[in-house]
């Protein structure tokens, strides 16, 4: 994502010098609708009021970025659509020209992020669809990067927990469809480091790691069923006979949690590639998704790797 500081281009003052058609008031002030050209090159049409672009208008950057939206006194403030010059988009409320609200973005990759943003920044409830993976992250943000309780949404499993600086951190769990589900928590490791970096002193980057600690079967809500009245003449009915197999679900329960005791270390992220996450510093299109995909159809859970979010701001 990335403006090329197209936003910051309305030089359109009270005393530019450039060409108007349009009404004015008694004060000969650009007053009602108007069409200007700034000396600049670009281009506004729209609603005026006492000089300043105030209302509905449409303004053209001459590097091929352009707003269609609202205006309150020369700035973007209401509703609007923003095309940027790499051809992204953002959709939605603006305050003070900046994204303020609920809005969509749409990133040249196909990414798109829908959810609350705070003076430009993604910020409070949103969900990041990575078009390559089909994957999403549904959660919360602050400033920008994915913080908070979240919920990480994978073709054929989720994972369920809470990130901290844009990597899952502390306790959580891992749901998958073949019916159950993977608890354990992420816990901060250093990354190795070779003799150069040793010998230069490089600080090594904490990473989370994965930790199983039990397996489950899913827990599947069951509605509450009516307690059932006893007879009249107070005898109790017979005990039900017990189904053939009844003792299996519990059977199976404790052999998930035996194999659980063994340490896992899949379901690891992988390694930074560099902040990317950033609104301004994405220019070549959206967020990059690094988690690997489980294998499902292990039933035995075999050490395997996840890998990392890093999404753009």
């Amino acid at each position: 994502m990335s403006d090329l500081g197209s936003e910051e281009l309305e030089e359109e003052g009270e005393n530019d010098i450039g060409e108007y058609e349009g009404s004015r008031n008694e004060a000969g002030e650009r007053h009602g609708h108007g069409k200007a050209r700034l000396p600049n090159g670009d281009t506004y049409e729209g609603n005026y009021e006492h000089g300043k672009r105030h209302g509905q208008g449409i303004y053209k950057f001459k590097n091929g970025a352009r707003y269609i939206g609202e205006y309150a006194k020369n700035k973007k403030h209401g509703h609007g659509t923003f095309i940027y010059p790499d051809g992204s988009r953002y959709e939605g409320e603006w305050a003070d020209d900046q994204r303020h609200g609920h809005g969509v973005y749409y990133y040249v990759n196909n990414d798109t992020y829908t959810g609350e943003w705070f003076a430009h920044q993604r910020h409070g409830q949103g969900t990041y669809f990575y078009a390559e993976t089909g994957s999403k992250y549904v959660g919360t943000w602050v400033n920008g990067q994915q913080e908070g309780a979240a919920e990480l949404v994978h073709l054929n499993h989720r994972y369920q927990g809470k990130f901290l600086n844009k990597n899952p951190a502390g306790p959580g769990k891992y749901v998958f469809d073949v019916g159950c589900e993977q608890h354990g928590e992420y816990r901060l490791t250093d990354m190795e480091r070779g003799e150069e970096e040793e010998e230069e002193e490089t600080l090594a980057a904490a990473v989370p790691k994965w930790k199983a600690t039990k397996i489950t079967e899913l827990a599947l809500w069951t509605p509450t069923l009516p307690e059932e009245q006893p007879p009249e003449d107070g005898r109790g009915q017979e005990e039900a006979p017990r189904a053939e197999g009844a003792g299996e679900p519990a059977e199976e329960a404790q052999a998930l949690t035996d194999i659980s005791e063994e340490e896992t270390d899949s379901l690891r992220p992988g390694e930074e590639d560099g902040d990317a996450a950033t609104e301004e510093g994405h220019e070549d299109g959206g967020e990059e998704f690094r988690y690997d995909n489980l294998d499902q159809g292990n039933a035995s859970f075999e050490e395997e790797e996840t890998t990392q979010l890093d999404p753009p701001e």
